[in-house]
């Protein structure tokens, strides 16, 4: 699987010919879009930061459009959507924390989740946690030191932080790995097998679309 970041909260999961778009940005959004065509686009509030489904809607790919909580199964890959809230721009949203799995990884995607616990009706039904991909920019987010504590409570494998690169969020990172302990140099994107997620214990990994 490859795992590839272009800002804000889009990611780019491609396992062979099939690609998942997460949290495409919009292009009413003030932040830079990307376009490609995806087969699955899961959208975790209905912001223009996270709803460009017109983005990943490109050539003979139309995706299938995930957009709130519930249990879907689209080409053999099983979906779970989880009710949450975020105030981000401001605003009080519905935001939808997925859990997917592919290529026999699991992946546990926050989105603009604001609260610094989830209820224990999720954590109850949350799996074993390989990827877990976490705001950290504050704003109607997770602020640094609470997306890490967060974190570290649902004990995933790697962390993936994101969120934190328009001009007054660029500390966040630095913060959320002070937090961690840790010094990352960013990755162009993320090439990884289950194999590779041996020995990991809350790794974190850096992606360089919002470097």
């Amino acid at each position: 699987m490859v795992i590839t970041y272009y800002g804000a909260e889009f990611f780019k999961l491609q396992l062979g010919d099939t690609i998942i778009a997460v949290n495409p940005i919009s292009k009413d959004s003030k932040l830079k879009p990307s376009k490609f065509g995806a087969d699955i686009c899961l959208v975790t509030a209905n912001h223009s930061d996270f709803n460009g489904v017109d983005q990943v809607t490109f050539g003979d790919k139309k995706p299938f459009v995930v957009d709130g909580p519930g249990e879907y199964e689209i080409k053999t890959i099983f979906i779970r959507g989880f009710a949450s809230h975020s105030s981000h721009g401001g605003k009080d949203l519905l935001n939808t924390i997925y859990v997917l799995t592919l290529d026999g990884m699991t992946m546990c995607f926050l989105g603009a989740l604001d609260t610094k616990e989830l209820s224990p009706e999720i954590i109850e039904d949350l799996p074993d946690i390989d990827i877990l991909f976490v705001p950290i920019g504050g704003k109607g987010m997770l602020t640094p030191p609470d997306a890490y504590k967060l974190s570290v409570s649902l004990e995933s494998k790697l962390i993936i932080p994101m969120y934190y690169a328009e001009t007054d969020l660029k500390d966040a990172l630095k913060t959320f790995l002070k937090e961690g302990g840790e010094t990352v140099s960013p990755l162009d994107k993320l090439t990884i097998k289950k194999k590779d997620l041996e020995g990991k214990e809350g790794d974190i990994v850096v992606l360089a679309g919002a470097a």
